[in-house]
């Protein structure tokens, strides 16, 4: 059993009292928290940047823990039995699909995953373009403000994709995915925030 595993199994033991045989689900989130809270300090080092390619930084990062994520739950015996109500963690969209239909019992979890990925990539399109037709930083030359703003406003439409990604990797994958996406969303508004507040502007971002 790797580190990885055996972290997730132990996640899943502590919350099992309270969320049955959904605990194991409720861990992936949590490890996932505990991630983002470990590349918070780069996040905020990236806002203060104030450029948005800097920001790619702890999603290259976080490549490896999915990666493992991934492989965990397509090969590791110990969790390919644990579930999220009705669809096997280790369960893709396909799988789902095969076994009761777009609104088969398993269908309605993917159903579900897949509305709150677009939730949150719906938050982020919105902010990212509303950053982009805010202020420009200062001192920053005009050529470079206009490809920021671009950047900005294309960039979050790249949440989107992760819809794609969600099909057709495994379920707890998936979770790993809106957990981390929504967290990105949310600590950009929460630095953006911050950072208006001191007089900083950071709109661009």
């Amino acid at each position: 059993m790797s580190v990885f595993t055996r972290l997730v199994v132990e996640l899943g033991r502590l919350l099992e009292p309270v969320l049955a045989e959904s605990a194991t689900a409720a861990a992936i989130v949590l490890f996932t928290v505990l991630v983002r809270l470990a590349l918070h300090p780069l996040s905020r080092a990236a806002f203060r940047g104030a450029t948005p390619v800097a920001g790619c930084l702890p999603v290259l990062l976080q490549l490896p823990v999915f990666f493992l994520m991934y492989q965990a739950f397509s090969s590791a015996d110990e969790l390919l039995g644990h579930r999220l109500f009705a669809a096997p963690l280790g369960a893709r969209w396909g799988d789902a699909l095969g076994e009761g239909g777009l609104l088969g019992a398993q269908g309605l979890v993917f159903l579900g995953l897949f509305a709150l990925i677009g939730v949150v990539a719906a938050w982020s399109a919105v902010r990212g373009r509303r950053a982009a037709a805010a202020a420009p930083v200062a001192d920053v030359p005009a050529e470079q403000q206009e490809v920021m703003r671009k950047l900005g406003g294309v960039l979050p439409l790249l949440s989107f994709g992760t819809l794609i990604t969600a099909a057709v990797v495994p379920l707890a994958a998936g979770l790993y995915l809106v957990t981390t996406t929504a967290w990105s969303v949310a600590e950009r508004a929460w630095l953006q925030s911050r950072g208006a507040g001191r007089g900083v502007d950071r709109s661009s971002l």
